[in-house]
């Protein structure tokens, strides 16, 4: 049976729901700003072990000392020492929603996620601030091994699997400022492990609600996808607007095992007053796949540019990528494939549209290795201008260290012109209808990639944030 479309009405009405914050009821909320007694905090509280306490505060030195990006959108009206980076919501992890405290209820099925939990995932996390306050698997695949936890309790129930995994060979604490800064404070999020030769048929899903004003999100995602096995992970983030900065720092990290296959989609709807700074990376093995379907919309300013390195034989990476901006919106997004071993093989493939003002930023990076022989590459990158003031850039970079590859790139930048627009007219739409129909058609290849349920999601909000812009 087909899932339920959701209506343009039903799409508004929780979009204008997202936008207002329910107030849960607080644990604890440290002062704003950051130093090391918040962060020794943040560990006891969690009752961590040494050694990821030791982790913190490396990172916490190597983020003192770093300075911010020297590329990409403005960072200067961010201060750092305004955001209150830990906010605990006075309730407990649940595994039924009947538990789990109204307010914070009220806000996760406006979202739609008990629901979509009943008809079509094998499993939900779900985060209100620096806590999760929801998760549950299928009984049917814990049955054959899967892990899929709280990142927080993995660090219990798991220390020396995490330990050989979190921030070590994928994404180091000293990568870059705010993977420095996600190091120190990171707190919640998801952990998957999917034994050999499993294969789970429906996908799993977490969702980030950062409600805090001032707030700071760092949640942690590691999913390791062993030899031959297969998943499908969801995440979707939102926060309500406020007249303050807010930041989200999340991390990412991807072991895709020998002929493993993962799926990372993800839809970030964060509110425009917040900086949305965040880091998603894979290590790919012999045979494997790394597909990467992203949607990123609302936030004020955002960088991020998820990384495939592809370091043994037959490994491949596909990325499938839309970036909206609108008035006082700039998204500075793209991916990279990294290229160590030879008979390697990527795509990249973004699409952007920048509507009143808007500023989308296309960085592409395909990197291929001197070894890395018989490699095939692509990428390219689609701009949509609507609007006089709207702008697009595209940054595409290609090293290149041997010369028995095949590699190719393209890069478009244009208009909804005037004939395409005509001829709809005359088919019976109004301007603002035929502009929304052009825009459809433009991003169907990152629809046709997501769950149903999902594609109509982002297609509404697209058709909402555009709203007032034309016609």
């Amino acid at each position: 049976m087909s899932p339920k479309k959701t209506s343009r009405a039903e799409v508004a009405v929780r979009q204008k729901n997202l936008d207002r914050a329910d107030k849960a009821a607080v644990r604890f909320q440290a002062e704003p700003g950051l130093n090391e007694k918040i962060v020794r905090e943040i560990s006891e509280q969690k009752d961590e072990p040494a050694w990821m306490l030791a982790k913190r505060l490396s990172a916490l030195k190597h983020f003192e000392s770093s300075p911010l990006p020297g590329f990409g959108p403005n960072l200067s009206q961010l201060d750092l020492n305004s955001i209150v980076y830990f906010v605990r919501p006075d309730t407990s992890e649940a595994t039924s929603w009947d538990k789990v405290p109204k307010e914070i209820k009220r806000t996760f099925e406006q979202l739609g996620i008990p629901e979509a939990e009943r008809t079509a995932l094998a499993g939900v996390g779900a985060q209100y601030d620096s806590d999760i306050v929801y998760h549950n698997l299928k009984k049917k695949w814990e049955a054959q091994g899967v892990i899929f936890e709280n990142m927080d309790v993995a660090v219990q129930k798991y220390p020396e699997l995490v330990k050989k995994y979190f921030m070590t060979e994928c994404v180091p604490i000293s990568d870059h400022k705010f993977v420095m800064l996600h190091g120190a404070v990171w707190s919640g999020g998801t952990f998957i492990f999917v034994p050999k030769n499993v294969h789970i048929e429906l996908p799993l899903q977490a969702y980030f609600r950062m409600n805090a004003e001032s707030g700071g999100q760092f949640e942690h995602t590691l999913i390791i996808a062993d030899e031959g096995s297969e998943v499908h992970y969801i995440e979707g983030c939102s926060a309500p607007r406020y007249n303050k900065s807010s930041l989200h720092a999340g991390c990412v990290e991807i072991f895709v095992g020998k002929d493993a296959r993962v799926r990372y989609s993800s839809i970030e709807n964060w509110s425009k007053d917040t900086y949305n700074l965040n880091t998603k990376r894979a290590l790919v093995d012999d045979g494997g796949t790394i597909e990467w379907v992203s949607g990123n919309l609302g936030s004020g300013a955002t960088m991020l540019y998820p990384t495939s390195i592809l370091r043994a034989e037959g490994a491949r990476s596909d990325s499938l990528g839309i970036a909206f901006a609108g008035s006082g919106q700039n998204q500075d997004t793209g991916a990279k494939a990294i290229h160590l071993a030879p008979h390697t093989a990527s795509t990249i493939v973004s699409k952007s549209i920048s509507v009143d003002g808007g500023v989308n930023t296309f960085r592409g990076l395909i990197s291929i290795a001197a070894n890395a022989t018989n490699v095939t590459a692509s990428m390219s990158c689609d701009a949509l201008l609507i609007g006089k003031k709207s702008i697009a850039n595209t940054i595409p970079e290609l090293k290149i260290k041997n010369d028995q590859v095949s590699v190719a790139h393209e890069a478009r930048v244009g208009k909804i012109g005037e004939e395409e627009i005509f001829f709809l007219e005359t088919r019976g739409f109004s301007e603002a209808e035929a502009t929304r129909l052009l825009v459809s058609g433009f991003i169907e290849p990152i629809i046709k990639a997501l769950p149903v349920e999902y594609a109509l999601e982002l297609n509404k909000l697209i058709e909402l944030e555009m709203e007032g812009a034309v016609g």
